[in-house]
This record gives C-alpha cells, structure tokens and sequence, in this order.
C-alpha cells in the first residue's frame, strides 16, 4: 500500500481493508477515521491516500448540510447519535436517518469508482 521511505524494510503499511461496495464497509471506514489520521502522521502514504479519497467521496456525495453535520459529530467529533442529535436539536431517530443517508449517499460514490475502474473493488479486498 502506502510507504514513508524508499527502502521496501521500512515502508509503513496500513494493513486494513475495506470492502466499500456498500454502507458497512463505508462505515468501517468511518469508524477508523481516527486511527487513519495517527497514521498519516508517522508517514503511512496508504493511510493518506484513504483519507483524501474520503475527503473527495463526501464532496461528491452532494450531502445536506444535516447530513454532513451527522458525520462529523459522530465519526470526526467522536459524539454517541444522541449527544449529537441533542447538538443538531433534532431527534435520535432523525438524527439516525440523516447519518444512514450521507453513508448511503458516500458509499454510492465508492461503488461508482469501483464500476469505472478507480481503483475500488467491489470484491473482497477493496481499499
């Protein structure tokens, strides 16, 4: 995957796959957030290169602004669905949908990739 050197014995690899061809995989993704960040930082190329396409994958995803909001509070913020329905002022349940929906709307964009050769599988071994 990603490497931090020119030389192969002390390349950095984020081992982590994901099947992205769905909302599961989307939200396995979403649920290392966190960890993919610490990695770019020791040089992990891979854990880069998975960020930026998530970055472009939620661009694309032409998610509203309560559904943008719904991530982040969850999976950037690291808030439980009901603190951050209580952020939003709307309910878990709305809550809940609005997050379902933006990771519905961001796996679309992975299966998209997948179809046009961008790199994604829709088979095991994804990312």
């Amino acid at each position: 995957m990603g490497a931090s050197t020119n030389k192969p014995d002390q390349h950095l690899r984020y081992e982590t796959q994901y099947k992205l061809d769905g909302p599961d995989g989307v939200k396995a993704l979403l649920a290392g957030y966190t960890t993919l960040r610490q990695r770019r930082f020791l040089g992990d190329m891979a854990a880069c290169d998975i960020l930026i396409d998530l970055k472009r994958a939620i661009e694309l995803a032409s998610l509203t602004e309560k559904q943008y909001e719904a991530l982040r509070l969850v999976y950037f913020d690291d808030l439980s669905q009901t603190q951050a329905g209580a952020a939003l002022g709307i309910s878990r349940i709305t809550f809940r949908e609005h997050l379902e929906t933006a990771i519905a709307k961001i796996s679309d964009i992975y299966y998209y990739w997948a179809s046009h050769g961008a790199g994604y599988g829709t088979t095991k071994g994804a990312v």
